[in-house]
């Protein structure tokens, strides 16, 4: 693997961890050229997995676009990276669940999913995706999904 700091590709395995109910490893490396320290993945690749969009069309399940969203609507919030992580590895794993007969899950759902799994983390951060994901065009859109949300605190406080 060639090292991100260095160019080298030359280095060695330190540590290897398995993810996401076996279905990844995580590896961390140092480089022995410059002894930099860096992490790989390894995943499966099986059938293709496709998100079915609104206008009807097809394209790959992309881990990566759903890491960036997640990371935007946290930015500046308190949450851990490995939080991170593992809320992708989540959402990842519930949707290959819910696509597991035809190898693809609607849009919709995945935004579902990920809009689910930050409002567990940070409310902050599940305001912000909300308004980007359900297309927020005015101030009473915001303010009646805080009420949702707020209303889900207490009902869920009732409950215990």
């Amino acid at each position: 693997m060639r090292c991100p700091h260095c160019g080298n590709f030359d280095d060695k395995v330190i540590e290897s961890r398995t993810l996401a109910n076996g279905e990844a490893i995580r590896r961390r490396r140092e480089c022995n050229g410059c002894s930099y320290r860096f992490t790989s993945y390894e995943r499966i690749e099986d059938k293709q997995f496709m998100v079915v969009k609104r206008d009807g069309r097809r394209e790959p399940f992309d881990r990566l676009k759903i890491e960036k969203g997640v990371e935007r609507a946290l930015e500046k919030r308190p949450v851990s990276h490995m939080q991170i992580e593992s809320l992708v590895n989540d959402i990842e794993d519930q949707a290959e669940i819910m696509g597991r007969v035809n190898h693809e899950i609607a849009a919709k759902d995945l935004g579902d999913l990920v809009l689910e799994g930050i409002g567990k983390l940070d409310k902050v951060a599940y305001i912000r995706f909300a308004s980007v994901y359900r297309h927020f065009e005015n101030l009473d859109e915001f303010v009646r999904e805080i009420q949702k949300l707020g209303s889900g605190e207490s009902s869920r406080m009732e409950k215990k």
